[in-house]
Formats: structure tokens, C-alpha cells, sequence
């Protein structure tokens, strides 16, 4: 097919450099004999013919007669335009992998080209392996094509299904900071990424450059971008493209890169420059992590342990035609290197003939008899740049890292349990003691290096501080005289980006390790549509065989909403828990420990589990101790139940109400409010529910962990009210309990967008989930109680009253409200 030329100030194949320093030097153009580039031209065409074959065709797959309109796809979806340019980038990694004994794994950004990577899979074979009714002959051939975006088949995206992936193809912005995660404590693997200039133009993706200054040579990996600039998006231009080449470069440089230029469309001059290019690339990168490895420092000076300066590491930018070796023209208008590329360049293949001559022109242009042979199968000359084993980029286990996953080392809990003499009497920070038990994990990972703890810029507020003393920040840059805890080969990664902190994390999940993600609670939203891809990822592994658990994503959630009395309503925002609840039942996991021994019982929990995304929410100020760690265990394990010490219950009837609570701040509330009942009304029995695990109250046909109705109704009755003060947006628990028996029984108390920066007793006043509030709804709501404990109601009302006047004028919580203690 007719191909464009590239814009005149489009620069042209050469002018790479090499040499085994950091940079300098020029390689010929021509690094590859005759035969080589034969051979890699010829599998880059099978794998565009292959990639074509599955966006147009359910027949005839070699062509063995004209195209007919039974052989097209009644609904032509794929997307063309980026494919050429990954089959380049595949193919050569082949050539560097093969020559260089190279262990490496690809993330494919511009994950759209699903058809490039399925094709490519096919091509060597691990496709096969992987689904063994897609054979590597004219009947898989047949069965790859037709099942690409077809119904019962497989996504348009790379996706989990394709082997060799660990990101899914839609998340355009995340695919360098999952290449960085994947490299972090991989020492011998390389991560290829490419970065399509759609999704160079995002924000997470501009944050991922950043990523460089965090990876140590020594004990990481290496990751080699591949910047693919085909120069449009779906309908535009990309800013990047558009950019002068030197101001490209500067760009490149200022984020620590040394920029290696490969362009044009003339397919014998790209392969040459892609070679020397990716050679280039190799070599620099081998001669990094030699130098740091040996002793001496990548910038030059000889620090032990390669502690001097940040090294340089390459880029490769790629700059082809988008849609490059398609129709030139459709219609007479231009689309081969232009944005009509992008999807699908020849639309009504199947009713119109001329588009179907036009499709059998083009995909017989790749000349596919000198491809495949007489059944179908890739001739050798296709495979010649082709890895063996697990060396293939459809095989890697770094891409299936359930099959590397160990189990983590995790100490006895006993040894961080705080004691707990008398109920409601002493006070911990739960997230510091559990910062005990990182500190513990990160040392017994200390050799293994299989366990991170990520985060923006929060773990000593956090209260996990205690992990420097395992392990220091991670940190290749300039470090100051005042600096603290930073360390060239820690493994505690602050990075003040919540996106580039869950890439990273999904990343090393996927590769087979183990890690933690502390976040404020109001901003961990930030990676919504993130961890909204994560958990359709799982799901989907989880149907996979072939796909073994990887450890679970774990966050954090701390600096809640209830204790935020300096920063405010900006930092209020409980509403994470919803979200991740809408999503896939059996992947999803919230927690509300309400003391420090119920935090270190779950934190043990959710760190030994597998393919789940797991969210606890659990404060850092000082906090009640409820539970031993027996009855932290055992309470955990229910999920939810009843803290019988906390009632009034003789246990010959029904309660007469139940307060239920779900947090910290609402356990408190919940207690001191049955306390306040248990002096003013002492004949009322009262039942105390304390729920740890939200997915409890759902219906077991709506969860895993969700309670059968005869278990709920059990614990919550199903004809008495229940007053329940929860953590978060009270509506969630209306919506996880609406289909129970005694929902219309059920008032929720939460928080309801009442913030400001003031008390923290004035914060559930606002809010009306304080103690006072939550006995005048018990006096509303049990029948019959309200006209003999109006006087209780009124006092009640009354020192809600009192405390307004007080904290204007003192600035604190009211002595009764600081000062209490439980005294059940």
C-alpha cells in the first residue's frame, strides 16, 4: 500500500547514539546484516497482516480466495492506527531480548492495539500454549481472528486475557508507572513500555517520569520508554508530536532521560535505526547497573553502593505514520498518517465492494505467502527474532505473578498487641501501632525485597514512622544535610502523586510482591478510575486458569474525616468506601477496625489474602482500646456482633432498640451514648452491634461475606429500631441493607458534608452522629418511650446547646466530652 511521507520537520532514521558510557558516540545506521532484516521485516509484516485479520475478518484467513461479504465481520471494532507501531516495537524487542539473553516484560500503553500484542502472541507461540483451540495453524488463524472483539470472544484491549499482560489497555495514563512498579526489586529484568502520545498528554503519565528518580540500580530493575509518537489521537493532533525535536529533548533530559530518536516510514531505514537504537538502549542501561552493582556510583564518582548521582537512564522515541503500511487513501481522502487511522480505515468492507478489493489489497500487500506456510503455521524465517521459553514476552512469569508470589513472613501479633486492662480506659494511635508491625514485615523482607509501603508524602503522618527503622524513603536524588531517612535503596516510596503511588503498587502486585498503600482519606479519590480498572482486572483474572492469585491491593485510609481539626472541610471526604463498594462483590473488601487490636487483626488479614481490594479505615489519633487481641480476632473473624458487655440486654427478650456503629469515631459515640442510656433509662434494653466488615450487611446472593437474612435478623432484629452511626455517607448503609426485613426500622446517622476546621467533638455534633443525638433518636424511635423521657430528650438537647456556647469561647470540647472514659 502507498504510504506518506513524514512532515519535512520530522527528523529521519540515524543519529543514535551507543558506547558503553552514559552517552556519546554514533552507531552506524546499518547494525543489521541482510538476513536479519529480512527476517524481522518479515515478522513485523505477519504480525500487521495478523493484526488486520482480526479487526476484518470470521473467514478465509489466508486468502486462498477473494475476500466474499460472509467473510467480514458484521461489526468492524479494533483500533488499526497504533498497531503497526507496537508490531515494530515487539519485534525488535524479540531481536534485543534473543541477542542480549535478556529477561523482559513489555507494558503496552497504547493498549487500544490489543490486535498487535494478540498478534504477536500468536506469533510465538505462547498464545497457543496459553488457549491450545487457538492453534498456531489456519484453524487458530481462523479462531484468532474471529473471536478478536466478537461476541464470547476476547476485548479489543489488551487485556488479562492476553498473556503477557499485567495493564489493561483503556488505562491510558498508568503504564509507566506499572513499568517502574513491575521493575522495582526485579534486578535482572527489563521493563519495555510504550507510551502512546495520546496518553503522554495525561497527568498521571507526566507524574510517571518522575519515577526515575525513585528506581535504584542496584536492587531494581531497569524500565525503557518507548515515547510512540504516530501524531494523533482519535480525532487530533498530540502535543508531544507537534513539539520541536530539541525542545522534545529538553523536555526528555529535564525528567532524567537520555532521549534515542528513531523515525520515518520507510520500513528498511526504521529497522536499522530501531536495532541500533535498542542495542544502544541495552548497553547503556547494562553499563548503569554494572558501575552501580560494583561499587561505583552511575554519575561517576566511586560511592560505595552506587550512591552518588542519579543516573541518566534512555527513551527510545518512536516516530512513525499512524496507521503506517494501511490504506493510503479511502474515498479519496487521506488516512494512512492521519487521526482517520485511528480505529477501523475502512468502514462497510461488507457492503461495499470497492472498500472489500481495497482490504484484499492491503492485506495481501504483507505478501502472507512468504509469511505462513501451506497449514497456516509462521514460516522460520518469521520466527528467526524470536525469544525461547519463558523468555518470550507472552510467557514471562513476571507477567503472571501469582505463579512468583511467596507468602508473606508475618510476625505474631502478640508482639504488637496493646494490653487492655479496663474497656474504653486507655487510649493508642492505631495506625503507630500498626506502623510496629510494618517495621517488622519490612525487616523480615529485608533480603527478599518482595514488600513495599507506598504513599504521598504521609507515612510519618501517618503514624507509620516506625518503618525507617527497616527501611529508609527511596530516593536517588541530591539528599541535603537536613534531610531524614532517605535511602538509595529503601523501600518506602513517597512520591506526592496518588496516581503514580497506585500505579507503582499495581504494578509490583502483578509482578508477584506484596505491598501497602497509606493515603489520606479524602484523597485516595484520586486514583478512583484507577483502582475502578484494578478490580475489573481481578475479576477478570479470577476467571482466567491460567492466572494464579496475586496478593491483594491494600489501602490505608487514615487522617479520616472525623479528625481533621486543622486542615478542614477540604480534607473531609469518607466517600472512597462507596465507590469501591459499587464495584465487583467478589473482589472488593472495607473495613472499619474500631480499635488498634482490631487494626493489627485485620491489617494481618488483608496482607496474607489474594486478589482482592482491600480498604480499611482507621484512624490516627488517639483511640479507646475496646478489645484484647483474642477478642479482636475473634470479633474480626465474625465480622460483626454484639458487644454484649456494652448492653442492657438480660437476655430473656428482644432489645428494645439497637445502637449499631461502623468506625472509630462512631464505636466511641455509639458506647457513650449507651452509656448515657444505661444512667437515664435503665429499664430500656439496649443491644450494642459493632460492624467491622461493611460487606456483612449485605445479602450472602450479593456478597461473599454478606449475612443470611436469618443471621441479620439475629443480630439486628427485624421489627425493632436500629440507630446506627457509621463512619461514612449514611446512605451506603441504607443502600448495602435495603432488601433486610427490618430496614424500615433502620436510621442511619453518618456524615452528611458538615465540615469546617474545629473541634473534633464538634465535628459529630455537626454532623448529628454525636452521643446526645443519637439518644434522642432512641427516644424518638423505640415506641412508646418518647412521652415518659421527654426530660431526658431536653437535657440531652441541652448540652448539645451548651457545647456550642463552649467551644466558641474556649476552644475545646467540653470537659464531659474530653474527659470521658467508659465505665461499663
Amino acid at each position: 500500500m502507498g504510504k506518506d511521507a513524514m512532515p519535512e520537520s520530522t527528523p529521519q532514521p540515524g543519529g543514535v547514539p551507543s558506547g558503553d558510557a552514559p552517552s556519546g558516540g554514533e552507531l552506524p545506521r546499518e547494525v543489521l546484516s541482510g538476513e536479519e532484516l529480512a527476517a524481522l521485516d518479515a515478522h513485523w509484516r505477519a504480525a500487521n497482516y495478523l493484526s488486520v485479520g482480526q479487526i476484518y475478518l470470521m473467514g478465509n484467513p489466508l486468502l486462498r480466495e477473494p475476500l466474499k461479504p460472509e467473510h467480514i465481520k458484521p461489526r468492524l471494532l479494533g483500533h488499526w492506527g497504533t498497531s503497526p507501531g507496537l508490531n515494530l516495537v515487539h519485534t525488535h524487542l524479540n531481536r534485543v531480548i534473543r541477542r542480549h539473553g535478556t529477561d523482559a516484560l513489555c507494558v503496552w500503553g497504547p493498549g487500544h492495539g490489543g490486535p498487535a500484542v494478540l498478534a504477536n502472541s500468536w506469533l510465538e507461540g505462547s498464545y497457543s500454549e496459553t488457549y491450545p483451540d487457538v492453534s498456531r495453524d489456519e484453524a487458530g488463524m481462523a479462531r484468532l481472528f474471529r473471536q478478536f472483539s466478537f461476541p464470547g470472544g476476547v476485548p479489543s484491549h489488551v487485556a488479562p486475557e492476553t498473556p503477557g499482560s499485567i495493564h489493561e489497555g483503556g488505562e491510558l495514563g498508568y503504564s509507566l508507572a506499572h513499568a517502574y512498579g513491575a521493575a522495582f526489586d526485579n534486578p535482572d529484568l527489563l521493563v519495555a513500555c510504550v507510551i502512546g502520545d495520546g496518553e503522554a498528554e495525561t497527568g498521571p503519565l507526566a507524574a510517571s517520569w518522575h519515577s526515575g528518580s525513585f528506581l535504584d540500580p542496584v536492587h531494581d530493575g531497569a524500565v525503557l520508554p518507548v515515547l510512540h509518537l504516530n501524531g494523533y489521537k482519535i480525532a487530533n493532533p498530540t502535543v508531544l508530536a507537534r513539539l520541536p525535536e530539541a525542545e522534545l529533548d529538553e523536555l526528555l533530559r529535564g525528567y532524567g532521560y537520555d532521549p534515542l530518536h528513531v523515525s520515518g516510514d520507510d520500513p528498511t531505514l526504521v529497522h536499522q535505526a530501531m536495532a541500533s537504537a535498542m542495542d544502544t538502549a541495552v548497553t547503556r542501561i547494562r553499563h548503569i547497573q554494572r558501575t552501580a552493582r560494583t561499587g561505583a556510583a552511575p554519575g561517576g564518582s566511586s560511592a560505595p553502593g552506587g550512591t552518588g548521582a542519579r543516573p541518566r537512564w534512555p527513551v527510545i522515541v518512536l516516530r512513525t505514520p499512524k496507521g503506517w503500511t494501511g490504506p493510503a487513501e479511502v474515498d479519496g481522502v487521506p488516512v494512512e498518517g492521519t487521526w482517520r487511522s485511528h480505529q477501523v480505515p475502512l468502514p462497510g468492507v461488507r457492503e461495499d465492494p470497492a472498500h472489500r478489493r481495497q482490504l484484499e489489497e492491503w492485506l495481501r500487500s504483507y505478501r502472507p505467502e512468504e509469511l505462513f506456510d501451506e497449514h497456516g503455521a509462521p514460516r522460520d524465517r518469521v520466527l528467526a527474532c524470536v525469544p525461547d521459553g519463558e523468555r518470550r514476552l507472552g510467557s514471562t512469569r513476571h507477567a503472571n505473578g501469582g505463579l512468583l508470589v511467596r507468602e508473606l513472613p508475618l510476625p505474631p501479633l502478640e508482639r504488637f498487641a496493646v494490653a487492655v486492662e479496663r474497656r474504653g480506659a486507655t487510649r493508642h494511635e492505631p495506625t503507630r501501632v500498626l506502623g510496629d508491625l510494618l517495621r517488622a514485615v519490612m525487616s523480615a523482607t529485608a533480603d527478599r525485597r518482595d514488600f513495599r509501603l507506598v504513599g504521598p508524602d504521609e507515612t510519618a503522618s501517618n503514624r507509620l514512622q516506625a518503618v525507617y527503622g527497616a527501611s529508609g524513603k527511596a530516593w536517588q536524588e541530591r539528599v541535603l544535610p537536613v534531610d531524614e531517612h532517605l535511602d538509595r535503596h529503601g523501600r518506602v516510596m513517597e512520591i506526592l502523586s496518588e496516581h503514580t503511588c497506585q500505579g507503582w503498587l499495581e504494578g509490583y502486585l502483578l509482578t508477584g510482591r506484596h505491598g501497602l498503600f497509606s493515603c489520606y482519606e479524602a484523597f485516595v479519590h484520586i486514583v478512583d478510575s484507577m483502582v475502578n480498572q484494578h478490580i475489573k482486572w481481578l475479576k477478570t483474572a479470577r476467571t482466567l486458569p491460567w492466572r494464579a492469585p496475586v496478593a491483594s491491593l491494600n489501602y490505608l485510609l487514615t487522617s479520616h474525616v472525623w479528625r481533621q481539626d486543622h486542615n478542614g472541610f477540604s480534607h473531609q471526604d469518607p466517600g472512597f468506601v462507596d465507590h469501591v463498594l459499587n464495584k465487583s462483590p467478589e473482589v472488593v473488601r472495607v473495613y472499619l477496625p474500631p480499635d488498634a487490636n482490631t487494626l493489627l487483626s485485620v491489617a494481618d488479614h488483608v496482607l496474607r489474602s489474594r486478589d482482592y481490594v482491600n480498604v480499611v479505615v482507621a484512624g490516627k489519633q488517639p483511640c479507646f482500646d475496646w478489645l484484647s487481641l483474642d477478642e479482636a480476632r475473634a470479633h474480626c473473624a465474625r465480622g460483626a456482633g454484639v458487644w454484649e458487655w456494652a448492653g442492657t440486654e438480660d437476655g430473656t427478650r428482644e432489645p428494645d432498640v439497637v445502637l449499631a456503629c461502623a468506625g472509630d469515631v462512631p464505636t466511641q459515640e455509639v458506647l457513650a451514648a449507651a452509656a448515657l442510656l444505661r444512667r437515664h433509662l435503665p429499664e430500656l434494653a439496649v443491644r450494642v452491634v459493632n460492624v467491622v466488615d461493611m460487606t456483612r450487611l449485605m445479602p450472602r446472593e450479593e456478597h461473599p461475606h454478606g449475612m443470611p437474612d436469618r443471621e441479620y435478623d439475629a443480630l439486628f432484629t427485624r421489627d425493632r429500631p436500629v440507630v446506627f452511626a457509621y463512619h461514612g455517607y449514611p446512605w451506603l448503609v441504607h443502600r448495602l441493607a435495603y432488601r433486610r426485613a427490618g430496614h424500615p426500622h433502620l436510621h442511619v446517622r453518618g456524615y452528611k458534608e458538615m465540615g469546617t476546621t474545629t473541634t473534633p467533638f464538634d465535628m459529630v455534633v455537626r454532623n448529628d452522629l454525636d452521643r446526645y443525638r443519637l439518644v434522642m433518636d432512641v427516644i424518638d424511635r423505640v415506641p412508646g418511650l418518647a412521652p415518659r423521657a421527654v426530660a431526658v430528650r431536653q437535657a440531652m438537647a441541652d448540652v448539645r446547646t451548651r457545647h456550642h456556647a463552649w467551644i466558641r469561647e474556649h476552644g475545646t470540647d467540653l470537659p464531659e466530652v474530653a474527659d470521658w472514659t467508659w465505665e461499663g
